[in-house]
């Protein structure tokens, strides 16, 4: 008799168990109210490829937990979970694909949850397959700007978090997330492009085999034969700061890149000017009606006495552009590279520049 009773109630209480449970839902990484943003191949559109430092994806739930299925090219890669554009924790990649949780256990509502690449290409690419939602998918609202980015380490947030005194290239001070680039394009709510490479420049790069103009036209960073698409993303502000590289390597003849790059004697001015025109141009002919903003610092290029932002004004005032500006930070002696208090400052004073001459 006591058999028959608990059989049922078992029944039950394993009914009762299976309802309260939180629906799954699997997603394709082609889904549709997805977000994603920055340089990202979508060759295969159900299992797209992030390279760029700041690329995203953004997903609005309605629930409580959000995973993602990766594959790290290397196993190098760092990304940024931002919550409610508050709650910020970051991982390390493995190279195996694998499950990561995002979010769990949040409060029964609407959440957006963004998986923000950290740190630079150089460590490898990598593969969303997919997500899987404790919950159900909202659409996540399209930001009607877009600002890109164009530069070298300091956009890139090289060391940025390092507060052992040193500059260090460890991938767990590198951090784009609060580089003066990305706080400018949240602080106009505005989709955040950024094309960077730590030790880049337009003449000459601490690595020989590229230098800015030739890495700008690309999908993949690392494979001189890609090509992005330039119609996929209209930015409607580009923002450049390149040149602190040059500054420093048109001086240093022992460099590898310097015979490679500049043959045998370093450039003078005319040639510094017609560099910096030649890749402005670039960026105008395949962005032909946007404001460009030519940015410089805030290391010792603009230091005082620096030829540096004498060299870049000159260039933009011979290109007789009225949609192109200069704005220079001033110069932060840090020993290194600029931290998140000093970003937090660029970000301040770009911001207040674009509110006053781009009229946004």
């Amino acid at each position: 008799m006591k058999n028959h009773l608990v059989l049922p109630l078992l029944l039950i209480i394993s009914i009762l168990t299976g309802c309260s449970q939180p629906e799954k839902l699997k997603l394709e990484a082609d889904n549709q109210q997805i977000n994603y943003t920055g340089r990202i191949d979508f060759g295969n559109p159900k299992a797209p490829v992030l390279f760029w430092s700041g690329s995203e994806a953004t997903l609005t739930i309605n629930g409580t937990g959000l995973r993602v299925e990766l594959a790290d090219e290397r196993g190098n890669n760092y990304f940024n979970i931002v919550i409610d554009k508050d709650s910020i924790r970051y991982i390390r990649l493995d190279s195996a694909t694998k499950w990561y949780t995002l979010a769990k256990d949040l409060e029964e509502g609407e959440h957006t949850i963004s998986l923000v690449k950290r740190n630079e290409w150089d460590k490898g690419s990598t593969t969303i397959h997919g997500f899987e939602v404790t919950g159900e998918l909202l659409p996540t609202p399209k930001n009607s700007r877009t600002i890109e980015f164009i530069g070298n380490s300091i956009t890139a947030g090289y060391a940025i978090e390092d507060l052992t005194g040193g500059d260090s290239p460890d991938s767990t001070y590198t951090n784009n997330y609060p580089t003066y680039g990305a706080i400018t394009s949240r602080n106009f709510n505005a989709d955040y492009v950024c094309t960077c490479r730590s030790g880049i420049g337009i003449m000459i790069s601490w690595d020989p085999t590229i230098i800015m103009p030739e890495v700008f036209p690309r999908l993949n960073p690392k494979d001189s034969a890609s090509r992005w698409d330039f119609s996929r993303i209209t930015p409607d502000l580009v923002v450049v700061n390149l040149f602190q590289n040059d500054s420093w390597l048109v001086n240093m003849p022992e460099q590898p890149s310097f015979s490679l790059r500049l043959g045998e004697a370093a450039p003078g001015e005319e040639k510094i000017i017609a560099s910096y025109q030649e890749f402005i141009s670039l960026v105008r002919n395949v962005y032909p009606d946007t404001p460009i903003i030519c940015a410089l610092g805030s290391m010792d290029a603009t230091k005082e006495g620096s030829a540096w932002p004498g060299y870049v004004q000159e260039a933009v005032d011979g290109l007789g552009d009225s949609l192109i500006y200069t704005h220079f930070f001033p110069f932060i002696e840090k020993g290194g590279h600029p931290r998140v208090a000093d970003n937090k400052k660029m970000a301040e004073s770009l911001t207040s520049f674009i509110r006053e001459k781009v009229k946004w």
